[in-house]
């Protein structure tokens, strides 16, 4: 499996093309062997996630970024499932509050930092703000950016500035002790289409669907043109992206699942190991509470 992984791996967008990665891949694996597969690679995250917050050196920041109806949601609640929620936090980021206008594009997603020794996931990140404003640039006028007054006023230039503040945002993270893990769960268009209708469908989704997802539906082209270009200009070896095919959700979770062990593995986590004089306490300690008479 970790060959397959590879695939999906980008930490260099020179040449990163979507056109490259098939949203329908399985790797050979069956839909039948999916359940058992995730089990087993859950039970390994539950175990290094004791010793990530027990050694209290590492936090994990795992991203999902993703078009309406790919399976964010299920992704996270399927691959996650055996994690400790006391380790965990959970943020999906919605539209920036009046607040979050009034700082920096990234203020909001820093607060929402995991601490040493947990895992932070948040769904939708900081690339919403090179992704949704690049496909709708007039959203930028909401931040008061000096030198942008209309739309005309976002140049390329602009875009390469924002590309390399998130490199040195994450560059930061990853310097200071925060693993991280980029996920693009890439679904097709006519895989979203079907997702859509079973929403309308089904009375206990329809909840679930949105009319602003049909209006996004038809910038399709260039959303993935906006997600290609913030791979290709964000992509490093300590913070690479991962390109998941999402046609099929149970390949989808193995992969997640399979990803983030592998980060955690690569961690070299490890137990705590207490000074001497406390270790020769414990046995003093133990000792005393044997020989207890109650």
């Amino acid at each position: 499996m970790k060959n397959i992984i590879e695939k999906f791996k980008v930490t260099d967008g020179k040449k990163f093309s979507l056109k490259n990665y098939d949203t329908g891949f399985t790797g050979g694996f069956k839909k039948e062997d999916a359940d058992s597969v995730l089990s087993d690679l859950i039970k390994e995250i539950a175990d290094l996630q004791t010793e990530l917050y027990a050694a209290n050196q590492y936090a994990l920041l795992i991203l999902f970024q993703a078009m309406d109806a790919a399976g964010k949601d299920s992704a996270i609640d399927h691959s996650m499932s055996g994690i400790n929620p006391q380790g965990c936090q959970v943020y999906s980021f919605k539209q920036p509050s009046t607040e979050d206008y009034e700082h920096d594009f990234l203020w909001r997603h820093y607060k929402a930092l995991p601490e040493r020794g947990r895992i932070g996931i948040h769904n939708r990140s900081h690339y919403e703000n090179v992704l949704v404003t690049r496909v709708h640039p007039e959203f930028l006028l909401k931040e008061h950016l000096p030198g942008i007054n209309g739309v005309k006023d976002v140049k390329k230039k602009f875009w390469e500035k924002r590309y390399q503040s998130i490199c040195n945002f994450e560059d930061h993270l990853a310097t200071n002790g925060t693993a991280m893990i980029k996920f693009f769960l890439h679904v097709s268009a006519d895989e979203q289409k079907e997702r859509f209708l079973k929403r309308i469908d089904d009375p206990s989704k329809n909840w679930k669907f949105s009319a602003a997802d049909i209006k996004e539906r038809q910038h399709w082209d260039e959303y993935m043109k906006a997600y290609e270009e913030a791979i290709s200009a964000t992509a490093t070896d300590d913070c690479p992206w991962y390109v998941i095919p999402a046609d099929k959700k149970w390949f989808t979770r193995i992969c997640i699942s399979t990803i983030i062990l592998d980060t955690l593995k690569q961690l070299k986590l490890s137990y705590p190991v207490l000074p001497q004089a406390e270790a020769d306490q414990l046995q003093q300690i133990k000792k005393q509470l044997e020989e207890e008479k109650l």
